[in-house]
């Protein structure tokens, strides 16, 4: 019969679980000390279209001379900008269609998202994901299970509409979700808006240039008040919204035909 542990052995048992508790947390508390010194810092305003402007003809001669080493630069600094949870995602996926095209804009874009997104996914669910669940209460692990049961769906939808996207991250981690569904959904999610984005910045190249050669112009005829003057905001129409908001209407339709097919098995016939 094995010996009882006695108050000593719980102690050490506890300070050990909890100091490997503490041990997942600081990949976690790296991300974030990281994220808060570069918005502290204010680098994350270094990803404008401004800034592309001033070094468009540097960016251009870099892409020239590195071909696939600029677009393996560009995915770097995505997975770095999608890990760290900060602003700027949107100008980099326009300026990837700028640098590189549409098509190999989008795929680069895609793929920085989706590593980003998984590297802080797995930090989530290491760091507190199932640790929290399991002190949630019965309903919100009712929630997660449900989540879980339609995960792929639901991360579609989530992924295609306008949503923070660093919250989906930690949504997922906290329900449990599975790695492969994660990376799955998350993949093909973002591929509607990356095309729509990279397709956008390939089409406004020529407007930003105009706006390039109209602000160096200023700065040659030594004015003061030389700004760069381009509206991002008028170029993500409604339309667009729309469009990529009924495109994850469309994903939840296998979740509802399921419902609809349970609640039919579920009822007594005549």
């Amino acid at each position: 019969m094995p010996a009882e542990p006695t108050p000593e052995t719980s102690l050490k048992t506890e300070l050990k679980t909890e100091s490997f508790r503490l041990r997942r947390l600081i990949p976690l508390a790296a991300i974030a000390a990281v994220a808060i010194l570069v918005v502290a810092m204010g680098w994350h305003r270094e990803l404008s279209l401004e800034n592309l402007v001033r070094y468009r003809t540097a960016l251009d001669g870099f892409v020239t001379a590195y071909g696939l080493g600029a677009i393996a630069a560009f995915v770097a600094v995505y997975i770095a900008v999608v890990a760290l949870s900060i602003p700027g995602a949107l100008y980099l996926t326009i300026t990837s269609g700028i640098l590189f095209g549409t098509v190999a804009g989008a795929v680069a874009s895609v793929i920085g998202a989706t590593v980003g997104a998984t590297v802080i996914f797995l930090i989530a669910k290491t760091a507190f994901g199932e640790y929290l669940l399991r002190r949630a209460g019965p309903m919100a692990a009712r929630l997660a299970e449900g989540f879980r049961e339609n995960a792929f769906s639901y991360l579609l939808f989530l992924r295609i509409v306008p949503f923070p996207f660093f919250l989906i991250n930690l949504v997922a981690a906290l329900a449990g979700v599975r790695l492969g569904t994660f990376v799955a959904a998350t993949a093909i999610g973002i591929v509607p808006a990356a095309f729509a984005l990279a397709f956008l910045g390939a089409g406004i190249d020529s407007a930003i240039m105009a706006q390039e050669a109209m602000y160096r112009s200023c700065l040659a005829a030594g004015g003061t008040n030389c700004a760069l003057d381009f509206n991002l905001k008028a170029a993500i129409t409604p339309q667009l919204i729309g469009a990529l908001v009924v495109l994850g209407c469309a994903a939840l339709i296998p979740v509802v035909v399921k419902r609809v097919r349970a609640r039919r098995a579920a009822s007594p016939s005549d």
